[in-house]
């Protein structure tokens, strides 16, 4: 049968030729730049963001790097046994009460070439000198008393104006009212760079020197030392007690209300303000416990509280990914729940518990605030044996550094700040390193 090509019927049946809204060039046009502008908005929000970190870290990098190095003289120090121990009977006592600073302050006139009967220069001279350097003569000394009687040469510390001139954070071209350092000590620096006495060297008591309040002999070594016991008491305690609570929760505990509710308060502490958890432990450690106040130990169990919610997040996650194919298999050829957690699912996820641990004690390592609760705000001149001795940490030293007045504290705060992000950068390579070489794609 024919199909005449004017069929009524057939006309209708016939999709009218309406043009399509993709065929618009001006409404194409319009959704491109929308495209556009999204993007470039996009771009602009990264480029803001990477413009602020480029900001911040040059700020500390240009502010902290000088706190590495640090100004000394070299002295021909005679340790004059008259001065030092005049009785000859080497006790400890007449060893520690000598006047070490006197002996330095003699060393450098005799450098200087300058009079020690003219009061003015004498004044002076002494202020090139750091007032610990009789600390770093006495201890010499102390350790080893054969040196009295001897003439021995010594790199001693400069004072922290001396030492802020040489790394050009006071300029020379200021009237004289105006500096920290006058006219006559400026030439006498400048003597003793040119003969090659004064340096700056490689500033070791940064990591190795305790507080002190001349911000050229203040050092790290309690605080980081104290960083080391609270993150071993955070490792200790947080990973099997967040990792057994993950466990428990993502495949024995029942599914009702009351583990409906742990796990709904176990996302809240996560976002919890840290310093909450500093009262609490101020309310349990301390002052119910009687723990002792400042110590490694109450500020380990402190962030321990704080890191506990994270692990265990980051645990139920890496745990939850595993298939289910796993824990079937393992069923289905006789094995029990708990060898199919404990022999296939926690290893498989093992990748995912190191890195969300690490990512828990990188945020407990950059707290403040729950430490300067519990007191580690000491000033502590000795170093903790143990956890249970005072101690201070990395992020609360540069906030106690941050709020001195002394210049040279300016860039200890920003070298320690350094120090930080270099740890804290070190952990999430550490992270990124193990999570990309044992991850599995499932």
């Amino acid at each position: 049968m024919s199909v005449v090509a004017d069929d009524p019927i057939m006309t209708d049946i016939a999709a009218p030729d309406v043009p399509s809204r993709f065929d618009n060039p001006a409404l194409m046009r319009g959704r491109r730049r929308a495209e556009i502008r999204f993007q470039l908005y996009g771009l602009a929000a990264i480029a803001i963001g990477l413009a602020f970190l480029v900001i911040l870290f040059t700020s500390i990098i240009r502010n902290g790097w000088t706190a590495f190095f640090q100004s000394s003289i070299e002295l021909p120090i005679t340790f004059d046994a008259q001065e030092i121990d005049p009785d000859g009977n080497r006790s400890p006592k007449a060893l520690a009460e000598a006047n070490y600073q006197k002996i330095a302050y003699a060393a450098l006139y005799k450098v200087l070439g300058i009079d020690p009967a003219n009061r003015s220069q004498r004044t002076a001279a002494n202020a090139l000198l750091s007032r610990e350097a009789d600390s770093q003569l006495r201890e010499m000394v102390t350790a080893h008393p054969s040196l009295i009687g001897q003439t021995k040469t010594v790199w001693v510390l400069a004072s922290g104006n001396a030492d802020a001139f040489m790394k050009g954070k006071i300029d020379r071209a200021l009237p004289q009212e105006n500096r920290q350092i006058s006219d006559q000590q400026t030439a006498w620096i400048d003597k003793l760079t040119g003969d090659g006495i004064m340096k700056k060297l490689f500033n070791a008591g940064l990591f190795t020197n305790t507080a002190s309040s001349q911000p050229e002999t203040a050092g790290l070594a309690v605080a980081l030392l104290g960083s080391f016991y609270i993150m071993l008491i955070v490792v200790v305690l947080s990973v099997p007690l967040g990792v057994a609570a993950a466990i428990y929760l993502e495949e024995f505990a029942p599914k009702n209300r009351f583990t409906d509710l742990i796990e709904v308060n176990i996302n809240n502490l996560a976002a919890v303000p840290s310093i909450v958890f500093g009262l609490l432990g101020l309310a349990v450690f301390i002052n119910f416990a009687g723990l002792p106040r400042s110590a490694s130990l109450v500020g380990g169990l402190v962030l321990t509280l704080r890191t506990l919610p994270t692990v265990i997040i980051a645990t139920r996650a890496a745990i939850g990914a595993v298939p289910p194919s796993i824990r079937e298999a393992a069923l289905g050829v006789g094995a029990s729940r708990v060898q199919t957690v404990f022999h296939h699912v926690l290893p498989l996820s093992l990748p995912g518990i190191i890195t969300g641990t690490i990512l828990g004690l990188i945020q407990a390592l950059g707290e403040t605030a729950p430490l300067l609760m519990i007191g580690m705000v000491a000033f502590v001149v000795d170093i903790p044996k143990s956890p249970l001795d005072p101690a201070t940490a990395l992020p609360v030293q540069i906030y106690m550094w941050a709020t001195e007045a002394e210049r040279g504290f300016v860039e200890k705060t920003a070298g320690a700040t350094i120090v930080l992000l270099v740890i804290l950068a070190v952990m999430n390579i550490i992270a990124m390193v193990l999570r990309n070489r044992y991850e599995r794609k499932w």
